[in-house]
């Protein structure tokens, strides 16, 4: 048994769950998320989600663990929601977003200008003496880690000096100059 998958998904109080023929549909206060699925079953007992597969078959077995951690993924969205931060760490690097408009200066000729999905709710903190910071917010997990990868893609941290856009907290791998 994969050790993921054997785990019941605890559904909050907040939270339904509707399972139907190879869709599972996940409604909560944020949103609605819904999952195509095959080769397992989803049964919903007790305000738990747990997920079943037929045999011992290699893709049945990575569909197991998947498939659970994606309806996990999809309840904690849908009840608590999903964030990611962004760093511009860099000498005249800039950020400012008007509605869901992202405005970034990175040190290249023009501003880039990105039109962020309406799902994504998007805020820029910029304080005197620190780095700016972009945070993006939303119920699905998948679309926030797609719109931060491609933001970071636009100017992604060098190793000498660090400089680009990384995700806070990210440890960076450095590497010493000529001078060593």
């Amino acid at each position: 048994m994969s050790r993921i998958g054997k785990n019941p998904v605890a559904i909050p109080a907040d939270v339904t769950v509707d399972v139907k023929a190879n869709m599972i549909t996940v409604k909560g206060k944020l949103g609605e998320l819904t999952q195509e699925y095959s080769d397992v079953t989803i049964k919903v007992e007790d305000g738990n989600a747990i997920v079943e597969r037929s045999t011992d078959h290699k893709d049945h077995r990575a569909k197991h663990g998947l498939y659970r951690a994606l309806i996990h993924n999809m309840i904690e969205g849908v009840s608590k929601g999903w964030t990611k931060q962004l760093e511009l760490v860099g000498v005249g690097y800039r950020a400012s977003n008007q509605g869901q408009k992202l405005d970034l200066a990175l040190g290249f000729s023009h501003n880039i200008v990105l039109e962020i999905a309406p799902e994504v709710k998007v805020e820029t903190i910029s304080e005197k003496g620190k780095n700016p910071i972009v945070k993006l917010t939303s119920f699905d997990k998948q679309l926030v880690g797609q719109v931060a990868a491609k933001i970071r893609g636009f100017r992604k941290p060098e190793p000498y000096k660090g400089k680009g856009v990384k995700f806070v907290g990210e440890q960076l791998r450095r590497k010493a100059g000529k001078s060593a």
